[in-house]
């Protein structure tokens, strides 16, 4: 199987110079949905051609460069405390990461730990990463990278889809959001608010933007990924299964989903459903004029640095989720890792595991969450970061009430050239619930039979 891969990352490596490689996950995950420019950034703690020759050096390729600072303090604080040097290399922006790990390996230049953004990025090094199934984070956590090689992805941090909510909102309109765990609730609740918009001061009830040309992977992907792991423990992959067997649907659970995402068109801004921008949509939820909006955590983020005078004048409100409940009793968010790190297994591998196993720890833990900013993926963390989703997302995974993202192992392209089409035209009112459905089954089963 190595031998295979490495074939075929020859291939690839031929091939760069005429075609531009996309990365793994490059319609999913918040990483490239919202990312902060796309000027190519990269920032290395030392020479980023250095390898880990050593026993006491290892490497790491990070994907986040917004923490780049954050990953270097960490460096300086294990080296003082075991003496191993840790060599941070970030990237963003318009970086290929995958692309440039692949030449990476063409050149004998591998870090120990690199990060991989879902199944494409992963498939890329089958047979060369390390099992950590056996280390003490792997049972702290939920949110681990595991196939059938076992656990081969750390977490670093953990994001969440969910129905947003302005809690203060829905607290002057009197509605609770923990009655709302239905599609009749929800639609009450809907009709509740859409009643009492001059009084409470909202354009409309749901910021919901279903543009297909730039917003395709929150339909596509965030949306849709609640057909196929909504309500579902984290272990089931049944509606997964089925759409990687040939792009099959539950007919039934997907008419559900359709009249669920109807109330989202009937309730939604006009001027943003189906032709506005990803940065109206925040705006709109962060300026207060919007009860719900159909994003995920990362959006608090947004609303915390760009958005942060609009957020201020409406009063910086608290705020939560609710799941897409579409069928009667759904009580889960979906919750994961938005990227994870691997260990490759040529490399210095014991080092790279100690390392993450520190990362996971008090020490390490208080830095990733107070200063980087993130939600820890770990139940024995106790920091809380100040991020307004935080809170919310501890609250689901305390209480077991999560759903995996098994939408990351839909076939590539079909966000992009598929169901983000779908979302727009029943949006724009070209299907009704049941075209909707037809369609959707229609384009699934030719994107899987290409």
């Amino acid at each position: 199987m190595k031998r295979k891969v490495i074939a075929v990352l020859l291939t690839s490596m031929m091939t760069l110079g005429l075609v531009a490689c996309g990365g793994g996950s490059s319609d999913g995950g918040s990483d490239a949905n919202a990312s902060d420019g796309g000027s190519e950034e990269s920032s290395s703690s030392e020479d980023s051609g250095s390898s880990a020759a050593s026993g006491d050096t290892i490497r790491l390729v990070n994907g986040k460069i917004e923490i780049d600072a954050q990953l270097k303090k960490l460096a300086e604080m294990y080296k003082e405390e075991t003496g191993v040097t840790v060599e941070i290399e970030s990237m963003g922006g318009g970086i290929d990461i995958q692309g440039t790990l692949k030449g990476y390996y063409q050149a004998g230049n591998m870090p120990d730990i690199f990060v991989n953004g879902g199944a494409t990025d992963f498939a890329n090094w089958e047979g060369m990463l390390e099992d950590m199934s056996g280390e003490a984070w792997a049972s702290d956590t939920d949110a681990a990278y595991v196939d059938a090689n076992g656990t081969i992805g750390f977490p670093y941090t953990v994001e969440a889809v969910g129905l947003a909510y302005n809690a203060d909102i829905l607290e002057k309109a009197g509605i609770d959001p923990a009655t709302l765990t239905g599609p009749d609730a929800i639609k009450t609740a809907f009709e509740t608010l859409d009643s009492k918009k001059a009084d409470l001061g909202i354009d409309a009830v749901v910021g919901y933007c279903a543009e297909a040309t730039n917003l395709y992977w929150s339909t596509g992907n965030h949306v849709f990924a609640n057909y196929i792991d909504g309500g579902l423990d984290r272990e089931d992959t049944t509606y997964i299964d089925m759409l990687n067997d040939g792009g099959k649907l539950d007919e039934a659970r997907l008419t559900d989903f359709a009249n669920f995402v109807g109330l989202l068109n009937q309730y939604s801004d006009p001027a943003l459903l189906v032709s506005g921008t990803y940065d109206q949509q925040i705006l709109n939820f962060a300026s207060g004029k919007y009860a719900f909006v159909t994003q995920g955590s990362w959006i608090g983020a947004t609303m915390t640095t760009a958005d942060a005078d609009a957020y201020a004048a409406a009063g910086n409100f608290k705020v939560g989720m609710i799941p897409y409940a579409f069928q009667d009793g759904m009580d889960t968010i979906l919750t994961n890792s938005p990227s994870w790190w691997a260990v490759f297994s040529d490399g210095n591998k014991d080092a790279a595991k100690a390392f993450l196993q520190w990362c996971s720890e008090s020490t390490a833990q208080q830095v990733l969450v107070e200063e980087a900013g993130f939600i820890s993926p770990f139940k024995s963390c106790t920091y809380v970061a100040s991020d307004p989703f935080a809170q919310t997302i501890i609250d689901y995974q305390t209480a077991g009430k999560t759903s995996a993202w098994h939408w990351l192992g839909m076939k590539e392209g079909l966000a992009q050239n598929f169901t983000g089409q779908v979302f727009n035209d029943y949006a724009a009112g070209r299907l009704d619930a049941a075209g909707f459905v037809k369609t959707m089954q229609q384009v699934v089963q030719a994107c899987y039979a290409n």
